[in-house]
């Protein structure tokens, strides 16, 4: 999965450190981020590559984590143009892109880019937020209010009967590759009462033996997903909410189609699932 970068470690301790030379620029213009490519793999520009063309850069970077001796700054208030080496690439499009932890650090910047630039003010007083220098965190200088990044859990859910698994399309978005049925907690459910209320919203259908496999940090939608596998419960007749899904669709292990992509969650239980391997064998 996208966060899975073994034996590359990350540390996303928030420290005060100071941008050098050496270090990764994540430049990410709304959707969209900064970088290079050769060899089939991506790069990021350092502060040795913008220095001699942007000025300030020192006091318009924020640090924002470190992976395996990689120090990765977020770079606000500069807008920087593509040139022939550096192209701006829509972040959601990175999930094919190689290697997996620059794809993970990319992500985690437009997540946190997300955060800080839809946070500026204060939502009870109004006054402009200044950093922390202690956390990742935004201090109102005027009522004190502190505020922390925005990670919202999301329940994804394999919904099976014997040998077969039901697969989802959305009915938006640029996702078009099969997926689980999938949904956030509302104030005051247990991540069970979530998946079962999200199974009969989508797809009209009760569930039974409820059982956790994993979690997963998904930046692209500032998103903690926690997975579960789940059996029909009685009739197993699909009735879609169409405002949400395009198609819902029973399909037999060996006939599961393949995905690419082994960045999510979902395509790992889709695998888990295709292989006949026992969750209780391998949830962590």
């Amino acid at each position: 999965m996208i966060h899975d970068i073994e034996p590359l470690k990350l540390n996303n301790e928030y420290l005060p450190k100071k941008i050098m030379e050496k270090d990764c620029l994540l430049i990410v213009n709304e959707s969209e981020i900064l970088i290079g490519q050769k060899d089939d793999e991506i790069y990021f520009p350092k502060l040795e590559d913008m220095n001699k063309k942007y000025f300030d850069i020192d006091n318009n970077s924020i640090y924002l984590f470190e992976i395996d001796g990689v120090n990765f700054f977020l770079l606000i208030n500069i807008n920087v143009e593509e040139e022939e080496k550096w192209k701006y690439e829509t972040i959601l499009m990175l999930r094919d892109a190689n290697p997996m932890w620059k794809v993970f650090a990319a992500t985690l910047g437009g997540q946190l880019n997300r955060w800080y630039k839809n946070h500026k003010f204060c939502g009870k007083c109004g006054s402009e937020f200044d950093l922390s220098n202690t956390e990742r965190a935004l201090i109102c200088p005027t009522c004190g209010v502190v505020i922390y990044p925005t990670i919202s859990p999301s329940v994804i859910v394999a919904i099976t009967k014997g040998d077969e698994i039901l697969l989802t399309k959305y009915a938006f978005g640029a996702y078009k590759r099969y997926a689980l049925v999938a949904g956030y907690t509302e104030v005051g459910e247990s991540l069970e009462q979530t998946v079962e209320r999200e199974v009969m919203e989508e797809v009209g259908l009760k569930v039974k033996n409820i059982t956790y496999y994993k979690t997963q940090p998904w930046p692209f939608s500032d998103t903690l997903l926690i997975g579960y596998f789940a059996e029909v419960d009685g009739d197993d007749t699909v009735t879609l909410q169409e405002s949400e899904l395009s198609e819902a669709t029973w399909f037999k292990q060996d006939e599961i189609p393949e995905n690419p992509s082994k960045i999510s969650l979902t395509s790992e239980m889709i695998d888990l699932f295709r292989n006949n391997m026992k969750v209780e064998n391998i949830a962590k």
